[in-house]
């Protein structure tokens, strides 16, 4: 598996629209992907295996908090470690931008995703109730608080 993680760009709007309509109940559009690209405060990652896009991760920052917005891994891609090499590389440049703690939402029933996020430094900080429609369900609030000199 040749696994190429990289910056979203307008090519990869299209595979990834329909990759999220396979995936959710309540998918993002290919306009929604393509606005990500005009904002300069959000970062988002495409996962390519073999020149095919197979996923996409990315975050808004806020403040130098990165709030995780959207992970996405096509199903027949999932179990492999792509969500968890594409999370590493956006720590990798959210450091960069001088992002110090991320945070993001998840269902509660999605037990894979919460193990991936509690592998990756997550913890939970609380429950977001009926946060999710189709179907309605709670989220679980999880924080990854970087240690930095200032707050050690």
């Amino acid at each position: 598996m040749n696994l190429v993680i990289r910056k979203l760009t307008e090519s990869d709007v299209e595979p990834l629209a329909a990759i999220e309509a396979r995936s959710f109940s309540m998918p993002w559009s290919a306009k929604d992907f393509s606005d990500l690209l005009k904002r300069d405060y959000c970062l988002y990652l495409v996962a390519e295996v073999d020149g095919r896009v197979v996923g996409c991760l990315g975050m808004t920052d806020i403040c130098h908090e990165g709030n995780i917005d959207n992970v996405v891994v096509d199903e027949d891609w999932r179990g492999k470690g792509i969500a968890w090499q594409m999370m590493q590389e956006l720590f990798v440049r959210g450091a960069r931008r001088g992002v110090e703690a991320y945070t993001l939402e998840v269902r509660i029933s999605n037990q894979p995703a919460i193990r991936l996020y509690e592998k990756a430094g997550f913890v939970s900080e609380g429950i977001r109730p009926n946060f999710y429609e189709k179907p309605t369900e709670d989220a679980v609030i999880m924080w990854k608080r970087l240690q930095t000199d200032e707050n050690v």
